[in-house]
């Protein structure tokens, strides 16, 4: 391997590990898993041997292949049928936001992914569409279902400030 292709690789590690470890976690709850399934995911990006498009085909193919290895893993005989250790919680700056990250944790894994696509990485719904495989309807009805069981999780008083701290997580 070439100078050239290794600084492809930094670059492109140094630019998506922290979204792709990120949205691991949002899928599966685990930081071993999502330490795991980052290390997957780079290591097939590095084993391609046709170019990315662009920048954009670059991310949506990093989180496709993420929200992938995230499916395969809980579908898994290992994962369906082990007990996970209580993982450590972050650190918080409000009770709000402990409450929404609980309540968003605690949501299926499909309404966690599109969630944190949206809010926390700040993606559009077309985005998203492209990087799961489904149509902006589709994202758009689950980022709706996700709000619904937040709200319902959270109560009606919070629903505008848990809105409020996840497009705070944008910025």
């Amino acid at each position: 391997m070439n100078a050239v292709d290794t600084q492809e690789m930094e670059r492109i590690y140094d630019q998506h590990h922290e979204s792709v470890y990120r949205l691991a976690f949002a899928y599966c709850r685990n930081c071993a898993d999502a330490e795991d399934i980052t290390s997957e995911v780079f290591l097939k990006c590095f084993a391609r041997k046709q170019p990315f498009e662009n920048d954009t085909h670059e991310t949506a193919w990093l989180m496709r292949v993420t929200v992938n290895q995230c499916k395969d893993l809980l579908r898994s005989f290992r994962y369906r049928f082990t007990v996970p250790l209580d993982e450590a919680i972050p650190a918080f700056d409000s009770s709000e936001e402990s409450e929404v990250w609980h309540a968003v944790m605690n949501l299926p894994a499909k309404y966690r992914s599109v969630i944190h696509l949206f809010y926390y990485e700040g993606y559009s719904t077309s985005e998203i569409a492209g990087m799961i495989g489904k149509s902006e309807t589709a994202v758009r009805t689950q980022l709706h279902r996700a709000r619904k069981l937040l709200r319902q999780a959270l109560g009606e008083e919070f629903e505008n400030e848990a809105d409020e701290t996840l497009l705070q997580c944008r910025g």
